[in-house]
């Protein structure tokens, strides 16, 4: 596969009526590869004529999608889930050079998730159903459930292809047509599943528009043909949906950011509380995740043994060229990104009452010294209300508290504006149960911290966000509206 010649094709394209289209807007973004700063290509700057012709085509598309089946719809959506994996590796391969995620370790297990995620969808079609209601014994009444038209979604670059399935397989399936705007970042795998995906849906079932947040973005939540706005992105971009959506009195999911605590108890299995910190702090996605474990709270009496054997770890993992077998941990997405979180690492070494510690291996690899490579790194001796503890950092950095009381500990871990994930780990089910219900957080588990998977509501609390998604019912609440009917049979 050339990879310099798909994204020459994909490059200065929207996906409109089931196929890559020249925009109405003359202005570009450039594309930057973060493996190496290379500019790969250049994405439209989508202004308000863009939005109104993609909206107008999802719009007319609505209509008729409406009125198709269920079973048909459930059937497109498990043929485009086929025809997704039958393109996996060059999927998986577009979106690290793209994105600087490892392709062994990220990308080809992303791609892989999509088609669970439309399977799970179109499994689900004949529960889009309402009820009756004992009523009155001379009145029928029943309700409906109806889609809303046409959907706005918003993803960002972390996790492109999954948050797209998460948003697009559940707003289909129940009827609506989905306009979904792609970050800057992580545009060009997004264009491609969706040319290939335009193979098997009808024409202005998916739109697809490029450009920024406060711009495009904007425009599209602000149309007033969008009916429903879906947004996964940063508290503050978050806010600003709501608002604008708010405007306009039009419902609104949000999944924005986190900073959850992952707190180890002295009787837990300290061997699976390691590999699954490790794995719940997303190192492997550069921990540029909203659910990364990134407050570590560890119990004094197993606190230096915790630490030794994550370290030891962390030290076995390969930080390089995405699109190399070898390569553990890839890049971070941008130089932006990347000097945001070297600068809370600078704040972290200036403050004499913390330890930082940088762990793993850099490849050495010439054609990587322009890209954006940060070790896994470690903070120790901090305390919860350390800025560093209480921000959202987005990269592979990870605050190491240590606790002794248990009430004080489960005060500390709900001390954040956040609330979307936790873990607890201890071999008492009471001990467990007793943090799980103190816990302020939408998403917890106990002895685990498992990936996203289909079927499990995710969404969290305070400023992680407003509802849930990736569940049944999220999807029935998130896509559908109910309509009340009332027969009188006399």
């Amino acid at each position: 596969m050339d990879l310099q010649k798909l994204t020459a094709r994909l490059s200065n394209h929207i996906f409109l009526d089931g196929e890559l289209k020249s925009p109405c807007a003359a202005e570009t973004l450039a594309v930057i590869s973060p493996i190496d700063s290379q500019r790969i290509a250049t994405i439209p700057l989508c202004n308000n004529e863009d939005v109104n012709v993609v909206v107008e085509s999802s719009k007319r598309a609505q209509i008729e999608w409406a009125q198709t089946s269920n079973q048909k719809r459930a059937s497109i959506l498990k043929q485009c889930g086929l025809a997704l994996k039958e393109h996996a590796e060059e999927l998986a391969q577009l979106m690290s050079l793209e994105t600087g995620k490892a392709i062994s370790t990220e990308s080809r297990l992303e791609v892989k998730s999509i088609e669970e995620i439309f399977d799970y969808y179109a499994g689900l079609a004949l529960e889009i159903k309402g009820e009756t209601i004992p009523f009155d014994p001379n009145v029928v009444a029943l309700t409906m459930r109806e889609p809303f038209g046409v959907v706005g979604a918003i993803i960002p670059w972390n996790v492109p292809l999954m948050l797209m399935a998460v948003k697009i397989a559940p707003a289909l399936v129940t009827g609506n047509t989905v306009v979904l705007k792609a970050s800057p970042e992580a545009t060009l795998t997004v264009l491609r599943a969706a040319e290939i995906m335009g193979k098997i849906l009808p024409k202005g079932v998916l739109n697809i528009l490029t450009g920024d947040g406060p711009g495009t973005g904007a425009s599209l939540v602000n149309h007033s043909d969008v009916a429903k706005v879906t947004f996964t992105g940063s508290v503050e971009g978050g806010i600003d949906v709501y608002k604008n959506a708010a405007a306009k009195l039009i419902p609104v999911t949000l999944e924005l950011g986190g900073k959850s605590p992952f707190i180890i108890y002295p009787d837990a299995d300290l061997d699976r509380a390691v590999n699954d910190a490790i794995i719940g702090m997303r190192f492997t996605r550069q921990g540029q995740s909203c659910s990364a474990a990134s407050r570590l709270f560890l119990h004094t009496k197993i606190y230096d043994t915790f630490l030794e054997k994550m370290k030891i770890q962390l030290a076995k993992m390969k930080v390089g060229h995405p699109l190399k077998e070898e390569t553990d941990i890839g890049s971070i997405i941008s130089k932006k990104q990347y000097l945001k979180i070297l600068d809370f690492i600078k704040l972290a070494k200036e403050d004499p009452n913390l330890d930082v510690c940088e762990i793993g291996k850099l490849l050495e690899d010439i054609s990587i010294k322009d890209g954006f490579y940060i070790l896994p790194t470690l903070i120790t001796g901090i305390t919860n209300t350390h800025a560093i503890c209480q921000k959202e950092i987005f990269g592979p950095v990870v605050c190491i508290i240590s606790w002794q009381d248990e009430e004080e500990v489960l005060k500390e871990a709900n001390d954040t504006k956040y609330g979307l994930a936790a873990a607890v780990w201890t071999k008492d089910i009471t001990t467990a149960l007793r943090a799980v219900k103190r816990l302020d957080a939408g998403f917890v588990q106990i002895n685990q911290y498992n990936m996203f998977k289909a079927g499990i509501a995710f969404g969290g609390f305070k400023s992680s966000g407003l509802g849930k998604e990736a569940s049944k019912n999220s999807m029935i609440e998130n896509f559908t509206r109910e309509k009340l009917i009332l027969i009188n049979i006399m």
